[in-house]
């Protein structure tokens, strides 16, 4: 591909191109209208965005299923040796950044595939809004799981094991729950098991992603893309809240079970920075949605509206369980006075039983 891509790059203005296609997009709206484009795409510039794309894909691929287990590994070894070597702090460096720019290829691949129709223009400052976002969330993450790793060596692979099985079987799950047809449309050279093999790779990777970070390119089994085209943000609510709660949980159980190798190590300010840095990963990744996402205009909800919203839903949950509570305390309460009635009551019957039969008694 890379040959390819250089060869028809130095002779796209050699030779002269024997038809071109026409492509019809659409501009992001600005003051509630918005203009639809015509451009013409050669038969070599088509080429070299196929390529693109598959570079694109490569380097997501490459990123979760090659570099992040490498950087935790690198990571792993430093935290044991109690030593960073200037040569494993460059592999380290160059890891990270090899994920973060898989998952900001990943972020990218998302708004193009979601907004096809559209014109998407990215800004720089949308770039360094999911750099920082994508750096912080996976920094964080992966120091997470090696210092948990450090103590519990057995739990971390129980820890792993949940987090993979749990989003390889969810797309699954929610393609059962749809009742859709199995995708017969991916590649028509692929028999059925061939295309069951392709989709449980897809999900295999999804769940490498979503292991360091929330994959931007949600599956869907059901769609013809295989990718989601709705912003849910309820979905990437509920992800980021269960996954600050887990970090946490991880470093609680870090903190108690640490050993004498933590002594040089000021531990309650290391949790305290790790869930800071998480924090700041959410905050960035609010700022990309709410000011520099390329295609917000389209949201049918701001950032801050769907927050509000999930917190409203929140609230209302707990609430109702409240409510649940203090009926049943009063349900148990007005019980017992019941009975407690019933007893004054037998005892003031017997009362004037007994008075009765002394009164007899005498006459």
């Amino acid at each position: 591909r890379c040959a390819e891509a250089f060869y028809i790059y130095f002779q796209a203005d050699r030779v002269e191109e024997p038809y071109v296609s026409i492509t019809k997009k659409r501009q992001i709206p600005r003051d509630g209208y918005s203009e639809e484009i015509e451009k013409e795409v050669g038969q070599a510039e088509g080429k070299l965005c196929t390529h693109r794309s598959a570079f694109s894909r490569a380097s997501v691929i490459q990123a979760f299923l090659g570099s992040a287990p490498q950087l935790t590994l690198q990571l792993y070894i430093c935290v044991l040796q109690q030593e960073v070597t200037v040569a494993r702090s460059v592999f380290m460096v160059l890891s990270l950044l090899s994920i973060v720019y898989g998952a900001l290829r990943c972020n990218i691949l998302a708004i193009k595939i979601k907004y096809d129709d559209y014109d998407v223009r990215v800004k720089p400052a949308a770039y360094l809004c999911i750099f920082l976002w994508r750096s912080f969330e996976i920094a964080t993450r992966v120091a997470v799981l090696v210092l948990f790793g450090s103590v519990l060596r057995i739990w971390i692979f129980l820890v792993v094991l949940l987090n993979f099985l749990g989003f390889c079987l969810y797309p699954w799950i929610l393609f059962w729950l749809s009742k859709s047809p199995f995708p017969e449309n991916i590649e028509k050279e692929l028999s059925r098991v061939g295309t069951t093999i392709v989709l449980c790779l897809l999900t295999f990777l999804y769940a490498g992603i979503n292991m360091f970070c929330w994959s931007a390119a949600q599956v869907e089994l059901s769609d013809p893309d295989l990718i989601s085209k709705s912003q849910n943000w309820y979905r990437m609510t509920v992800y980021y809240i269960v996954r600050l709660m887990e970090n946490a949980f991880l470093l609680l159980m870090w903190y108690i079970y640490r050993t004498d190798f933590y002594l040089y190590v000021c531990a309650p300010m290391l949790v305290l920075q790790l869930l800071i840095g998480y924090c700041m990963g959410i905050f960035f990744m609010l700022v990309f949605y709410q000011y520099c996402h390329p295609c917000k205009k389209l949201f049918s909800s701001s950032v801050t509206e769907a927050l509000l919203s999930c917190f409203k839903i929140l609230y209302f949950i707990c609430q109702h369980h409240k409510s649940t509570l203090l009926t049943g305390k009063v349900g148990v309460k007005s019980s017992a006075n019941t009975d407690e009635a019933r007893g004054s009551s037998k005892t003031i019957d017997s009362h004037n039983r007994s008075i009765h039969q002394s009164v007899s008694s005498n006459a």
